[in-house]
């Protein structure tokens, strides 16, 4: 297979990348600097030599905890569950969570083979019951998507007989939207989680 034609479909194995585009990116590439192509395959190198999951949390890091997990400031006493690691960085950003996360490393989805074996499960039981500070609340912070949903179902009927509380993110109608905009999904589930005033 010719250069062009493994870079592309290296490149199309990533997410969201089709063919079309996957060839767009390689041309790019070969049409641009030398320089910037070399530096581009250093950093891939440097990412594939250094980032490794979290062994405590599955966040990806390159010293042997993560961030948040060395950070004696956060709440050791309550975990938040996401599905990959990229969303720990979205939660983050919010500024306003301090305790630590459990990265699961996906969502159940038997369609595409994808079951609890599969997940980083196993570990965040093993954080519940370990050694240390132990968690008052785990907050499943799941999509909301079906997938997401069962996956929070699944995790809720496996810790409730731990003395732990569980917690769901609130779901429903996005800051700055329009009501007429807004699915009925959505609509229900912001109903269902109203507060008083």
């Amino acid at each position: 297979m010719s250069a062009i034609g493994n870079l592309t479909r290296e490149l199309g194995k990533l997410p969201g990348v089709g063919t079309k585009t996957a060839l767009r990116l390689a041309y790019h590439l070969v049409k641009g600097a030398r320089g910037d192509t070399r530096r581009l395959a250093r950093a891939l190198e440097d990412v594939a030599d250094r980032v490794h999951p979290c062994p405590r949390c599955g966040n990806y890091c390159e010293a042997e905890l993560c961030q948040v997990c060395q950070d004696p400031s956060r709440d050791q006493e309550i975990i938040c569950v996401v599905e990959e690691a990229y969303e720990v960085g979205a939660i983050e950003r919010a500024g306003r969570y301090k305790g630590l996360f459990h990265v699961l490393g996906g969502r159940l989805s038997p369609l595409d083979g994808i079951g609890p074996e599969k997940l980083n499960i196993a570990g965040l039981i093993e954080r519940l019951e370990g050694a240390g500070t132990p968690a008052r609340e785990v907050i499943l912070a799941t999509n909301a998507s079906v997938e997401g949903e069962a996956t929070a179902v699944y995790l809720e009927r496996l810790l409730r007989t731990r003395k732990v509380r569980i917690t769901r993110l609130a779901r429903g109608i996005p800051v700055g939207s329009d009501l007429e905009y807004v699915d009925g999904t959505t609509i229900a589930e912001a109903l269902a989680g109203r507060r008083e005033m």
